[in-house]
């Protein structure tokens, strides 16, 4: 399998080119189009029960769609909701936590289930649940923005906007907590952060959609 992102970084588009007999499969409403000898199948992502599970906590469609590459192959190419750019992440058995509007694609033996936040979450950003794809294969995420990769070593430790966060490996620790004192949470503009520990992997958007649509918001009401 061979893959590119072109239009990056700021309305960033993934074309895949399938082997035969290979498959990539993406969210519904990703795909831009495709061509050659391609089967589309349409299906819960590991039973009615997990597709349901997976829309109603992790904010996912109950189905997806896998695209399978017959004789000769095909090209496929998926473009993410919003603008920004796109990133892979290998996983080798390990698992990604990924914000529910995050995930675009992936490839490989990957399971896609959600992750319990904890009631951290409410904090963070509202929500009780992330996105989680675990298994051997590649994960494609999106952000709103560009995408930076911060890799933390051992007891490394990071303050991220919860707003800014894309998705990050699960041996990183985590929590959440108010930035600053009392008037730096108050007055400062940022509100809730997230602290990180390594060892493992977060990436981070370089935009955030609330402040956007705050700002959109004010003269859609004038």
């Amino acid at each position: 399998m061979k893959w590119e992102v072109s239009q990056r970084p700021s309305y960033s588009l993934l074309k895949v080119y399938l082997d035969p007999g290979e498959s990539v499969t993406a969210e519904p409403g990703a795909m831009v189009m495709y061509r050659g000898n391609v089967q589309v199948k349409t299906h819960t992502g590991g039973g009615l029960f997990k597709g349901i599970t997976r829309a109603l906590l992790g904010g996912e469609s109950v189905f997806m769609n896998t695209f399978i590459a017959g004789s000769g192959g095909g090209e496929i190419w998926f473009a993410p909701s919003l603008p920004g750019d796109i990133q892979y992440h290998e996983l080798r058995g390990e698992e990604l936590i990924i914000q529910d509007t995050s995930y675009l694609a992936n490839h490989g033996n990957i399971d896609l289930g959600v992750a319990w936040r904890g009631f951290r979450g409410l904090l963070a950003e509202g929500e009780l649940f992330w996105l989680k794809a675990k298994g051997y294969g590649g994960v494609w995420i999106s952000a709103y923005g560009g995408i930076e990769r911060i890799d933390l070593g051992p007891g490394e430790s990071m303050i991220l906007d919860n707003f800014h966060f894309v998705a990050m490996t699960s041996s990183l620790q985590w929590r959440v907590r108010k930035f600053g004192g009392l008037k730096s949470f108050l007055l400062g503009g940022e509100g809730i952060v997230i602290e990180l520990t390594g060892p493992g992997t977060v990436y981070v958007q370089t935009r955030a959609l609330p402040p956007f649509v705050g700002l959109i918001s004010k003269y859609i009401k004038k």
